[in-house]
């Protein structure tokens, strides 16, 4: 984008960050490589209580004269949700962006989703998400599955919506319905852009060529809090929004599936691996599936929707 487009709305990029010492040098060399005019967007980066080096590596960032970075401290509630509100509340940008703290967005991203916002009829941006280059079996799973493209949740059912990772809205459209909901843990993407679209006349843009890049999970640990938190969204949202949302294997259906796996799929895989057709991933694509539902159903039976997380902050 240059000058020559007419079109340089003041941006304002909200991160929440927890812990994230390990990302945090890789992000911020992500957004100084950003392609928007610098003297047209500002870098809120929000500390969710952290405990590790997250604070001193935001203090110092914010020295830096080549972007403005302002950091910020959400100490009082511990939640992503709570964080990206306190960036939305100090920020001074016509459209508010949102990506996370171990994304790296490439150097078109910001560029490429606020676009868009031109058109005066689009409230909501939402660009896609590519997995970083995983080692692991179980990262080259969730890549193979796409697990965290904005398509699947573009084609939701009952409405779209975009994750935070990659998403933008226009400061006007906050103003309207208001922000996150603070005290709720999961879900609240859905939720913002649900709100956004049934209260309201704006529609929502998917930009393809907006792209951040995301790393999966690496252990099977993280990979099941990933898909329990899946779960528990489900449960937030059904009774949020009055919507069924809980999908749930039996226990003859997941049988059912593992006994296929074992007495078909696996000896095919197999067979094609002896001749390198195969690798591990085609190997232990059903049982990795299998450990994500099983942990995505028990998301769904425990969670409980706390009284608070029916709060809407407002400007």
């Amino acid at each position: 984008m240059n000058s020559d487009d007419g079109f340089l709305p003041q941006v304002s990029v909200v991160v929440p960050v927890y812990n994230g010492e390990m990302d945090l040098p890789e992000l911020i060399e992500s957004l100084r490589s950003q392609t928007y005019p610098p003297h047209r967007v500002e870098y809120l980066l929000v500390d969710n209580n952290s405990r590790d080096r997250t604070s001193a590596i935001l203090e110092t960032a914010a020295k830096l004269d080549q972007i403005t970075i302002r950091h910020l401290t959400e100490n009082q509630i511990q939640s992503s949700y709570a964080a990206r509100n306190k960036g939305i509340r100090a920020s001074t940008g016509e459209i508010i962006a949102f990506t996370d703290a171990d994304c790296r967005p490439e150097s078109d991203w910001l560029e490429n989703l606020v676009k868009p916002f031109v058109d005066l009829e689009i409230g909501i941006r939402a660009g896609e998400i590519l997995a970083l280059p995983g080692k692991t079996i179980l990262e080259q799973h969730a890549d193979r599955q796409n697990t965290l493209s904005q398509k699947h949740t573009l084609a939701h059912p009952f409405c779209p919506y975009g994750q935070t990772a990659n998403l933008a809205v226009r400061r006007l459209v906050l103003q309207q319905i208001g922000l996150f909901r603070p005290y709720l843990t999961s879900g609240g993407d859905a939720d913002l852009c649900w709100r956004i679209l049934r209260e309201t006349s704006y529609k929502m843009y998917f930009a393809e060529n907006a792209i951040v890049r995301h790393r999966h999970r690496s252990t099977i640990k993280q990979l099941q809090s990933q898909w329990y938190r899946y779960g528990e969204s489900n449960k937030y949202l059904h009774e949020l929004h009055s919507v069924d949302l809980m999908r749930e294997f039996t226990t003859g259906e997941y049988f059912y599936r593992l006994a296929r796996w074992l007495l078909r799929e696996f000896p095919l895989a197999a067979a094609k691996s002896a001749i390198g057709g195969a690798d591990l991933v085609d190997l232990f694509n059903t049982p990795i599936g299998l450990l994500n539902v099983r942990a995505r159903s028990m998301g769904q039976r425990q969670a409980q929707l706390p009284e608070s997380a029916w709060d809407i902050e407002r400007f």
